[in-house]
């Protein structure tokens, strides 16, 4: 069989990008004689169905390893290739000609520095994986996108022309992010230690780049909290730069509203305690942390520009954000939601349309996309 080269940072079963290669990885192990992943880490479990070639990431920087990585990916794509091999990589991690997988857009957002030094050491960065980013996009054969959304700032922002790009949506796995219980919804509150009835909110990104845009939601959780009616709290769960900052600020003006948890492998479990998820990211190609809580049953608030906000039918238009800069209209969203007692079971047709969608389908899809551009 036709052997498949995957080059990629990590492969694990949680986080966006990092999931998804694992889903594609994990259908082609069950389908193909020959899986090659070229990554910094991959999951045990997945590395001992393939071919893995680690490459280091020194001092856990991304910066020091990404050329690590994409020299281990020259070598094995050369190798690879010239036995009729497929190569996929990740958005900038190679320049293969072959398929890049576009999951997050560099041209379309510029990170946020925490200070100066910082400053400039992050626009280096970003410059470099413009760079990158664009030598690969245009040079792929296929460019696969994970949203309409992400096929749109590929066309637009890098000049791709759209008979070369194909979207394929993520999916997901059903038995960890399936409907909740009211006995798993008591365990998941009893092993984090939270209130059996207090209604519960969760933020989850990163806090460091102001991506996921937690300023906004700090700031509309200050004013519901002024309101004496308003008896929910907000769980946290990421980790960066910026998060002792904001457990310091949020213990001095919100004591005991906001809980953090740091980074938590165990989403399925966060999700299952919750009753909302508010995301008013300034730029998501997607969202599959949006789309899990979904598919959990949970409604979800999210910036009407996020990828995953496509999904969204017309009836659910009234939990899309577009003003996710503004922490009023943020609030008038929480308190329209905390008011609608049927909003999770409006929710269900598309978190039942979601959970049918299976990280095996989404490697199919993949294939399929594949084999037609080569026959072509």
């Amino acid at each position: 069989m036709t052997p498949w080269l995957i080059v990629s940072g990590d492969f694990s079963t949680h986080g966006g990008m990092d999931a998804a290669n694992h889903g594609l990885a994990s259908y082609l192990a069950s389908h193909a004689a020959e899986v090659h992943l070229v990554a910094h880490a991959i999951a045990p479990a997945l590395a001992s169905r393939v071919h893995a070639h680690l490459a280091p990431r020194p001092f856990g920087s991304h910066r020091l390893g990404n050329p690590l990585l994409r020299a281990a990916g020259r070598l094995w794509a050369r190798r690879l290739s010239a036995r009729g091999g497929r190569v996929v990589a990740n958005g900038g991690n190679l320049d293969a000609g072959d398929v890049a997988w576009v999951h997050y857009v560099h041209a379309a957002y510029t990170p946020w520095a925490t200070s100066a030094i910082h400053g400039r050491w992050v626009r280096a960065c970003h410059r470099r994986y413009l760079r990158e980013e664009a030598a690969a996009l245009a040079c792929a054969r296929l460019v696969l996108c994970n949203s309409r959304r992400t096929a749109a700032d590929v066309r637009t922002l890098l000049g791709v022309p759209a008979d070369r790009l194909r979207v394929v949506y993520y999916g997901s796995d059903a038995a960890r992010f399936g409907p909740v219980t009211a006995v798993e919804r008591g365990a998941a509150r009893r092993l984090l230690g939270l209130d059996a009835d207090r209604p519960l909110a969760l933020f989850a990104g990163a806090l460091g780049d102001r991506r996921k845009n937690f300023d906004t939601v700090f700031a509309a959780w200050r004013e519901l909290c002024a309101r004496p009616s308003w008896d929910v709290d907000l769980l946290v769960a990421g980790r960066g730069a910026e998060l002792p900052a904001w457990q310091e600020r949020a213990a001095s003006a919100l004591p005991g509203r906001i809980r953090f948890l740091g980074f938590r492998s165990d989403m399925h479990l966060v999700l299952a305690a919750c009753d909302v998820v508010v995301h008013p990211a300034r730029y998501e190609a997607y969202g599959l942390l949006v789309h899990e809580a979904l598919c959990r049953g949970l409604p979800a608030i999210v910036s009407a520009a996020a990828g995953v906000a496509e999904r969204y039918s017309a009836e659910l238009g009234d939990f899309l954000i577009e003003e996710p800069e503004s922490a009023a209209a943020l609030s008038k969203h929480l308190l329209d939601w905390r008011s609608d007692s049927c909003a999770a079971s409006r929710f269900a047709p598309l978190a039942a349309a979601l959970r049918s969608s299976t990280w095996d389908q989404m490697g199919r899809e993949i294939v399929e996309c594949v084999d037609r551009e080569r026959a072509a």
